[in-house]
């Protein structure tokens, strides 16, 4: 078993985990989707929108793959090598590529959009996004939502406490938005089912994924990862579920 585990490991550690594309687990994880489409119905917005602003692009590949942009489209992001993916993927498209580490005010200036979206955003300066909206403008993005792939998180972290299990509620997005001055039009949450057919898809989950366990490295966790390894091999996929919850806001006339 010793080969295998190693061999896998091996091929984990290897892979780059550029941008924000899954598609290296296809066969070795998958993960139910959410039953509203978010990708189709960003399409349907971006058709109707002037000026549009993606935020925490990641590669730019949600984007890229919602159809026609409008006329005037910008996206951020903050991690170097995705702003570099990002940036060859959406120029040809006509979407101006921005670096912005989110801890800092939105580079643009008031009432600049009628469209916000994001898509698994890190962190929501819900101010900052009223700001930038237009009277009439909509805010729309689908988010991680609380205690999500927990199953795998407390495998290598322990029981977490409930403050950390209830972290992102779409009750929280929801009042944090109406306390922008922006009102909620549709808020919807699923919890959906993920697989880890083998240990090198969770260690690639984990590295790409870096706020799940944070102190994540394969010398670290070797032993728990050797056991989690044994376990899929005796008893099939590890089980986890995600949460996601969609949100859409719109900014008063």
């Amino acid at each position: 078993m010793t080969p295998v585990f190693d061999a896998l490991v091996a091929e984990a550690e290897s892979v780059s985990v550029e941008g924000w594309d899954f598609s290296w687990l296809d066969g070795r994880a998958s993960e139910q989707r959410p039953s509203w489409g978010y990708q189709r119905l960003l399409g349907e917005k971006l058709a109707r929108a002037g000026a549009a602003l993606d935020l925490q692009t990641g590669g730019g590949e949600v984007l890229a793959g919602a159809g026609p942009l409008p006329r005037l489209m910008v996206a951020t992001e903050g991690w170097p090598p995705n702003v570099d993916r990002a940036t060859r993927l959406l120029h040809p498209l006509g979407a101006v590529v921005v670096a912005h580490d989110d801890a800092t005010p939105l580079p643009f200036g008031d009432e600049s959009f009628d469209l916000v979206v994001s898509r698994h955003p890190v962190d929501i300066h819900w101010a900052e996004i009223s700001r930038v909206l237009r009277p009439g403008g909509t805010y729309f993005s689908q988010q991680v939502g609380p205690a999500s792939v927990f199953e795998l998180v407390e495998y290598f972290l322990g029981p977490q406490p409930e403050e950390v299990r209830r972290a992102r509620h779409p009750d929280d997005a929801a009042a944090d938005a109406a306390a922008a001055g922006l009102e909620v039009t549709d808020l919807r949450s699923e919890r959906l089912r993920t697989e880890f057919g083998d240990i090198g898809a969770v260690i690639y989950f984990l590295r790409k994924v870096i706020w799940m366990v944070p102190d994540f490295t394969v010398g670290h966790y070797r032993d728990r990862l050797r056991n989690l390894h044994e376990r899929i091999e005796r008893e099939g996929p590890f089980v986890a579920h995600t949460a996601r919850f969609l949100i859409e806001a719109r900014k008063p006339e």
